[in-house]
């Protein structure tokens, strides 16, 4: 994945989450108080990590697993449990630090191996499954088609993730979000149009071998995410 778009909003995404929202996302992603916005954002997370994983077989033992953009590693330490050996990848080192330090401890068949860096890297190896929560919305479709066609050459049963569906309501999240600071403002998030994404994957001819499927979308508050998965035929 070459493309300047991609390179570019990769940095910001790093950059923000290292710099601007590291305790913002720890408060987040725990079960410390946060406002009611907050509250809805952390709901529907856990809404659609659950739906994710609902997808994946309750027995992974023996299979290898990319959680791809792990943030704070909640679904990698799930899987692990499961018994995958999991390598949970993220831009931002200080979340994998975090990832790391709350993982300590799990007790589990699986394995998780931390890495910070580029979730597309070859270098990661190849996989059973592939899991992408929320780790590409940043981006625009091309690239996230792009990302996709780049999984799918090291993943051998299935690849999940999940994109921001166009809709009004996020529209006005955007408008909204473009009265703060620059400086701290999240990287925009890209709305797709969902039919779109879908015929898009099922007519690259380099996904000829998958079949997608549309999962769920989960809509809760001020969050809105669509999930897709894609299965070897």
């Amino acid at each position: 994945m070459t493309s300047i778009t991609y390179v570019e909003r990769r940095s910001q995404i790093e950059d923000y989450f290292d710099r601007t929202a590291v305790e913002t996302w720890k408060r987040l992603t725990s079960d410390a108080p946060v406002n009611r916005i907050r509250a809805t954002v952390r709901a529907g997370r856990d809404t659609m990590r659950s739906t994710l994983l609902d997808r994946l077989p309750a027995d992974l033992a023996g299979c290898r697993l990319l959680d791809a953009g792990c943030g704070t590693g909640a679904l990698a330490v799930e899987a692990a449990r499961r018994g995958a050996n999991v390598v949970a990848v993220d831009l931002s080192l200080t979340l994998i630090d975090l990832a790391r330090s709350r993982s300590a401890g799990v007790s589990g068949p699986g394995h998780i191996t931390f890495s910070s860096g580029d979730m597309l890297a070859p270098a990661l190896g190849d996989f059973d499954y592939v899991v992408a929560m929320d780790s590409l919305i940043h981006y625009t479709s091309a690239d996230i088609v792009e990302a996709i066609i780049g999984l799918s050459w090291r993943t051998r049963r299935s690849m999940l993730f999940t994109f921001a569906p166009r809709t009004a309501t996020l529209a006005l999240m955007h408008g909204v979000g473009r009265l703060f600071p620059r400086a701290n403002r999240a990287p925009a998030i890209q709305p797709i149009a969902e039919q779109r994404m879908i015929r898009h994957l099922a007519e690259e001819p380099r996904l000829a071998l998958w079949r997608v499927s549309q999962v769920r979308r989960v809509k809760n508050g001020f969050y809105i995410s669509q999930a897709l998965e894609l299965c070897r035929r």
